[in-house]
């Protein structure tokens, strides 16, 4: 080799390292930024299932304008706002309730004004006044409807993000994929192309992805789902006391913690979709702290599949809940000095 063509070979070596440095170190500097969409569900909208319609302010709450501020100033970027589908339409194939929609625009509203996005939720495990989707007093074509007309107020908002249902159970996943896919057949009909988050059956448990001891196996019914505009995400819920119900402060080890939603990242990434963590809460000691920072790191590391998550939860509810992070006077509770690292600069993203 010549003089001139091993000092090229050598620039060219030299040249290429650097390359494979700088993007090492944007692929780390990605690696530790929040995930897209981080935040905080609010629960208050869906209290007294059995006061309908219930009295605003003293059965159920929307959040208060302060508590979304304080979130905000955390670095939330979205709030995963839970309300109750008989409130938001009294009978089914009813026009929405004005009264209640128009508190849910100005939870919209103050949010936007503070970059959060607004996650409509509804929160009614696939039932209507005690009977499920699929059962001869609540058909698919029902909770279709509901959707239509929802999107067709939300379509030109793309701060709103659609999701489907809270916690889909006791009924066959078949019946519920259906249910789904109709409601997004609505939604996309009326014009909207905002972001619709789609749970499984059997809680939308994470865990139990593949476990057929609720019927077929969201492994292998939910990749069914059909979205024309390609725009949807998988809603999954998580929790880390022993049982995995969420009724228990104390919680597994770090390592189990993230063990639980590792199968189903798999899955995900398998298929080529996109996770979002709607619901995950822990105590406030040591090995609960623990297992919450290790969890927040598994998603930030995954972030191929994971967009996000919104953490259980926030609003005027009882002060002594394990799990609540509404701020107890001034002071921060333990698992807000966890998720905050995670939240940081993070900013909305997607239609």
């Amino acid at each position: 080799m010549s003089h001139k063509n091993r000092n090229n070979a050598v620039y060219a070596l030299v040249t290429l390292l650097l390359l494979l440095c700088q993007s090492a170190d944007a692929a780390a500097q990605k690696a530790g930024e929040p995930l897209p969409l981080v935040g905080v569900n609010f629960a208050g909208a869906a209290f007294a299932p059995e006061r309908l319609p219930g009295r605003p302010g003293w059965d159920y709450f929307y959040p208060k304008d302060a508590s979304l501020g304080y979130f905000a100033a955390k670095g939330a970027n979205i709030i995963r706002l839970c309300v109750l589908w008989e409130r938001l339409q009294p009978s089914l194939g009813s026009d929405l309730n004005e009264s209640e929609m128009k508190q849910i625009d100005e939870v919209i509203a103050n949010a936007s004004a503070k970059n959060m996005r607004v996650l409509i939720d509804i929160h009614n495990y696939a039932g209507f006044k005690g009977s499920k989707i699929g059962s001869d007093k609540v058909s698919v074509q029902d909770f279709a409807d509901l959707w239509k007309r929802i999107a067709a107020r939300y379509r030109n908002d793309h701060r709103v993000i659609f999701g489907l249902m809270n916690e889909p159970v006791k009924l066959p996943t078949e019946t519920w994929l259906d249910a789904a896919n109709a409601a997004i057949k609505e939604i996309r009909d009326v014009g909207a192309d905002n972001i619709i988050f789609v749970p499984g059956n059997g809680w939308s448990s994470a865990r139990d992805w593949f476990s057929s001891s609720y019927g077929s196996p969201n492994a292998k019914v939910m990749q069914r789902v059909n979205d024309p505009k390609n725009n949807m995400i998988y809603e999954v819920h998580q929790y880390f006391d022993p049982g995995a119900s969420g009724t228990h402060a104390t919680c597994i080890d770090a390592a189990s913690a993230t063990a639980a939603i590792a199968p189903f990242t798999e899955w995900a990434r398998k298929n080529g979709q996109k996770a979002f963590l709607g619901e995950f809460g822990v105590g406030s000691d040591a090995n609960c702290l623990e297992a919450l920072q290790h969890l927040l790191e598994f998603m930030r590391d995954n972030r191929d599949v994971w967009i996000g998550w919104t953490y259980w939860a926030a609003g005027p509810w009882a002060k002594d809940y394990f799990t609540n992070i509404e701020p107890d006077g001034t002071a921060d509770r333990p698992q807000m000095t966890v998720l905050e690292k995670f939240m940081g600069h993070a900013t909305g993203s997607g239609n």
